[in-house]
């Protein structure tokens, strides 16, 4: 069955995040999902209050930038949230935009190798192993976890080039793909992280992929999803994002699912009228529709 989430936009104010996840809570929504969007909200600190405020919602962040984090804290946050909310907590981990790095003076040279070496380390972490490493950026000496996960939850990693997808297939348990890549995208990024994990000696049919899909319904459904895909410079492309009632949005989420997509969050437009009633949508009328 393919999962079924929404967006939490951090265009909306933190104090918004409250009803909103206990809407989706309430409405037995299956995932929310935050952004880290430089220089909205934490995404460790929403996700943190978001599952405690609801009972079985899984709550995703995607993506962290690494540049922002040491190794040691970021998995000590991951395993804290993860005893805390067992298999509830879902952490996307990406290398971060660039002018946003050089706007806090975290640019590195190779956001590449430090994505890898902050990918490997991290998943080495939690499934409680000592570790020693002295790579380019990361660098531990006999570090373990005093809490560790009783189980290791998936790393997951957010890409878009060539490189980075087959980075996600090598390195991490999912890869993550905005919502500026249509279904064909989907397949080719599918692909991608096939190769590195079959580079890797990994076994492709475990790796998760996480697709965003701009949705809007309601009224202007329509006019909003095109002001939103020229704002972002994605107006040309085909087949992105859609518009409409609970059906036609069911078989855009299906064509995503047929690409290759295991889950499907439905991000709203920013301009969203009614974020509360999206959470709704996406639950009462939408996931009936999604086999």
């Amino acid at each position: 069955m393919t999962a079924l989430g929404a967006v939490f936009r951090p265009q909306l104010p933190p104090e918004r995040l409250r009803d909103i996840a206990r809407t989706a809570d309430d409405a037995g929504l299956e995932q929310l999902w935050l952004w880290e969007d430089c220089f909205f909200e934490s995404g460790i600190a929403s996700a943190a209050a978001a599952l405690a405020w609801t009972e079985r919602l899984r709550v995703g962040v995607g993506l962290l930038p690494v540049p922002l984090r040491n190794i040691a804290l970021a998995t000590m946050e991951a395993a804290t949230l993860n005893r805390l909310f067992p298999e509830r907590v879902l952490l996307g981990f990406g290398h971060g935009i660039q002018s946003w790095m050089g706007q806090v003076g975290a640019r590195v040279e190779s956001p590449m190798t430090l994505l890898r070496e902050h990918l490997d380390a991290m998943r080495a972490l939690l499934r409680g192993e000592r570790v020693t490493v002295d790579g380019r950026y990361v660098k531990l000496d006999g570090v373990v976890l005093d809490w560790p996960p009783a189980t290791a939850p998936p790393v997951l990693a957010g890409a878009r080039g060539p490189r980075s997808l087959r980075l996600t297939g090598e390195a991490a348990d999912g890869t993550i793909l905005d919502a500026g890549v249509p279904p064909d995208g989907v397949r080719q990024a599918r692909r991608l992280a096939d190769e590195g994990r079959k580079a890797a000696g990994r076994t492709p049919d475990d790796h998760e992929v996480i697709v965003y899909l701009l949705t809007a319904t309601g009224p202007d459904a329509a006019a909003r999803l095109q002001s939103e895909l020229e704002d972002s410079g994605d107006a040309s492309v085909p087949d992105l994002g859609v518009a409409g009632d609970a059906a036609t949005v069911a078989e855009a989420v299906q064509r995503m699912a047929d690409a290759g997509a295991d889950t499907v969050i439905l991000q709203p437009t920013a301009d969203e009228p009614d974020p509360e009633g999206f959470v709704r949508f996406t639950a009462d009328q939408v996931r009936p529709l999604v086999p």
